[in-house]
């Protein structure tokens, strides 16, 4: 690794990628993974035969470029979102990554800044730095909450050009109130900052959860991303999206590469939300579990966060690596966040949650056993 670093930085590369490290979470063999927030449920078979008819469809026409303005999939898209959007308000990429990259390469750059409160998804200072834009890092409340008053003073001291709130917030899983929402787009008002709600985990929030979409009409520089990956078990096929005011989705058409979603991508995404009610009858099998994994962790003593999510993050551990690579050693991969005392664990089906459940209170009994 040293090495490979050393060679890195012969390059005449930018100053401020030096030392970064690529994004990613190990990609290890074992039999329960569950440390990417991945749809460990797969996607049903009726699903995956609408699929793959509609991409040896598109097939045939492979030889030719896709539409690049994706209409008949915004509309779908708009239709699955409701809220009285339309076409014109959305927007897709490879991936939720992906289109908050285009919005950085929009609204950021040199000698602009974009604000986050860590902890919170680690590609939002990777992609700042992709775009060479300044990130800078804003605070949250002890027990890591984000309430209205805390952003918006932030976003009027640091005066932001673009702000990620993340909602559910990645790595805690907790969901932000529409309170802040409103309070940091005000708070912007004098900066004219875009506010980006990253909504990638909504699907699994509890009933009756608003959505930051419900903000939109009158506020043109609010942004809501969401994502195919997850709710959609569609990860490995990167359809990314984002509902704002058309003038938005006008602003990404200037940053956008040709053609840049595939036509086999286009018709992937088509068949998945034509079948949407097989998928969202399996996030509901997941939120069951992930309320199980919260119920369980209470019982053995831990301090799971309440989660809007697909994952769960829990503290009151003396060594979480220590447990995690115990986990790992049984075969069962979850996440080390870095953040002390504290691991996540995605939901998974409900014969990988019992196999993590049940390691997991074996390891706590080791230890507990153990002398001090």
């Amino acid at each position: 690794m040293n090495d490979q670093l050393e060679r890195l930085n012969r390059l005449p590369l930018r100053s401020n990628l030096r030392g970064l490290t690529p994004y990613g979470a190990p990609q290890l063999d074992v039999p329960i993974l569950l440390n990417v927030n991945e749809n460990s449920h797969g996607v049903p078979a009726d699903v995956r035969a609408a699929i793959s008819a509609a991409v040896t469809e598109a097939a045939a026409g492979l030889n030719r470029y896709p539409d690049r303005e994706f209409t008949e999939l915004r509309e779908a898209l708009a239709e699955y979102l409701g809220h009285g959007l339309d076409a014109t308000n959305l927007w897709a990429a490879n991936g939720s990554n992906e289109v908050l990259q285009q919005i950085l390469q929009a609204f950021g750059g040199p000698g602009r800044t974009a604000l986050g409160f860590p902890p919170t998804y680690s590609m939002y200072p990777l992609l700042a730095s992709g775009t060479d834009t300044e990130y800078i890092v804003g605070t949250r409340a002890e027990g890591y909450g984000l309430s209205a008053e805390s952003a918006a003073l932030q976003v009027e001291e640091l005066q932001p050009n673009i702000v990620f709130l993340c909602s559910p917030n990645n790595p805690t899983g907790t969901g932000l109130g529409l309170d802040v929402v409103e309070a940091v787009y005000s708070a912007g008002e004098a900066a004219q900052t875009i506010v980006i709600v990253d909504e990638a985990y909504h699907e699994f929030a509890h009933d009756g959860t608003p959505s930051a979409l419900t903000l939109l009409p009158g506020r043109e520089r609010l942004i809501v991303t969401r994502t195919m990956s997850k709710a959609f078990a569609l990860a490995g096929a990167r359809l990314g999206y984002m509902a704002a005011a058309p003038e938005v989705t006008d602003a990404l058409r200037l940053v956008r590469l040709p053609y840049h979603l595939s036509a086999v991508t286009q018709a992937t995404a088509l068949a998945a939300l034509r079948h949407r009610e097989a998928l969202m009858a399996e996030v509901e099998d997941i939120k069951k579990q992930r309320d199980r994994i919260v119920a369980e962790l209470t019982r053995m003593g831990l301090k799971p966060a309440a989660s809007d999510s697909n994952f769960i993050f829990f503290g009151g551990l003396e060594s979480p690596h220590a447990v995690w690579q115990e986990l790992l050693d049984a075969g069962v991969l979850i996440r080390d966040v870095g953040i002390p005392g504290h691991l996540r664990v995605t939901a998974g089906t409900e014969m990988e949650t019992t196999a993590f459940l049940n390691a997991l209170e074996s390891i706590l009994a080791r230890q507990a056993k153990l002398p001090a």
